[in-house]
């Protein structure tokens, strides 16, 4: 693949990279990137905290593991930073910063010379507070001209395990802006995501409002939402939240970022 062999190319003039490596479909194919290009002079790192959905570890393991790429895990400790707590519409930037800050420090004591992220094309177009703590830190971005879909076709090249893989962001995006982000709200969504999934349903998020837990699944999966309703308002209940509900409106990435969240009727 063309493609393939000039993104290896791109990476291979960094000397040694660190990659923030969340086993995602993007971080992935960067992964894949930097250990053709450099062999043992690449490192996938993953960050590690309540803020990341339980499995999300395991499932980058598996990737790294089906790559060949050195992996090691680092602690990151966003809920100590006022901004990120305070959840307003730059969260992702101190989120960011604190990896971005990790990462260049085990960097320069390591003795690598960049830091790579999967960031692509399409994160240009939707509000990525996290791009300005990436360029602070002169974070490079090998698929920064790629497209989404050419970036899932890169990783069917490679055989990646996360080819197919839906978007996990922080847990904290299902918090609303303005809402304070605590662990016991982070824990909460966790759970409750995870007993949703354990359904069969692979594409959602269940938006935190406080007693109300508002599930969204993509359109393809909304009539079984709506056909398991009933076992799905229980399992949210059983979560922890006093009333659930589905939304009507299909899941869409970048939603929240449109307008305040706000609940949709369902029961």
């Amino acid at each position: 693949m063309k493609l393939a062999d000039t993104l290896i190319g791109r990476v291979a003039a960094l000397d040694s990279v660190v990659v923030a490596f969340s086993g995602g479909v993007d971080s992935s194919v960067v992964a894949a990137l930097a250990h053709l290009a450099l062999g043992d002079k690449a490192l996938a790192v993953t960050a590690v905290s309540p803020s990341v959905a339980q499995g999300e570890l395991e499932g980058a393991r598996r990737v790294a593991t089906h790559i060949g790429i050195r992996h090691e895990t680092i602690a990151t400790d966003e809920l100590a930073r006022d901004g990120y707590r305070a959840n307003g519409r730059d969260r992702c930037y101190f989120c960011k910063t604190e990896l971005y800050d990790r990462l260049a420090a085990l960097a320069r004591h390591r003795g690598y010379h960049a830091l790579l992220s999967g960031a692509n094309q399409d994160d240009q177009g939707d509000w990525r507070p996290g791009l300005k703590a990436a360029a602070e830190h002169g974070v490079v971005h090998p698929l920064h001209d790629v497209d989404k879909p050419t970036v899932r076709q890169l990783a069917r090249h490679f055989a990646l395990p996360s080819a197919e893989k839906p978007a996990t962001p922080c847990l904290a995006s299902r918090i609303p802006y303005g809402t304070a982000v605590d662990p016991a709200a982070l824990r909460q969504i966790d759970e409750a995501e995870r007993a949703v999934r354990a359904l069969g349903f692979d594409v959602l998020r269940v938006r935190h409002h406080g007693i109300l837990g508002r599930l969204e699944v993509s359109q393809a999966e909304l009539p079984k939402a709506i056909e398991f309703q009933d076992e799905i308002v229980a399992r949210l209940k059983q979560a922890g939240y006093a009333h659930a509900v589905i939304d009507r409106e299909p899941f869409r990435s970048g939603r929240l970022n449109e307008a305040p969240a706000r609940p949709a009727a369902s029961r």
